[in-house]
């Protein structure tokens, strides 16, 4: 616990790099309740557009990465429910949340959070295709 806390009192000494808030500015305009959150590797920023949660992460020179967008089940395609019902995890494990995160090349990823138990939790990542990319243990 106190070396969580010594990593987050640390990461906020660092002043945001000022080519990261540009280019976040730049990028999402009209933004509201934005918050930064330095973690040292790179640079998450918090904020609300049109009333949707949204996470971006920039590395410190300002290069995008990603922005994630809270969403719900419903609101994936049709091929994603589909690559989730086709796969192993469709029979016992429920959808929690889902998000959809957008990436540089204009590649989309659609992530829902799965749970079997209490305990057993992944995230499930998958293309616009409905194709599982990748999963994960999650917490």
């Amino acid at each position: 616990m106190a070396l969580g806390l010594a990593i987050g009192s640390f990461a906020q000494v660092r002043k945001i790099p000022a080519a990261v808030t540009e280019a976040f500015s730049k990028k999402y305009p009209k933004a509201q309740e934005v918050e930064y959150k330095d973690n040292l590797i790179n640079v998450q920023v918090h904020f609300l557009l049109d009333s949707v949660r949204m996470t971006a992460k920039f590395n410190s020179d300002g290069e995008w990465k990603e922005t994630e967008k809270e969403s719900n089940y419903d609101a994936v395609p049709a091929d994603v429910k589909d690559g989730f019902q086709k796969s192993k995890y469709s029979s016992e494990w429920k959808v929690s949340e889902t998000a959809i995160i957008y990436m540089p090349d204009n590649e989309v990823r659609y992530r829902l959070k799965v749970e079997k138990n209490d305990v057993q939790k992944k995230y499930l990542f998958f293309d616009k295709n409905g194709k599982l990319v990748k999963d994960s243990i999650t917490i």
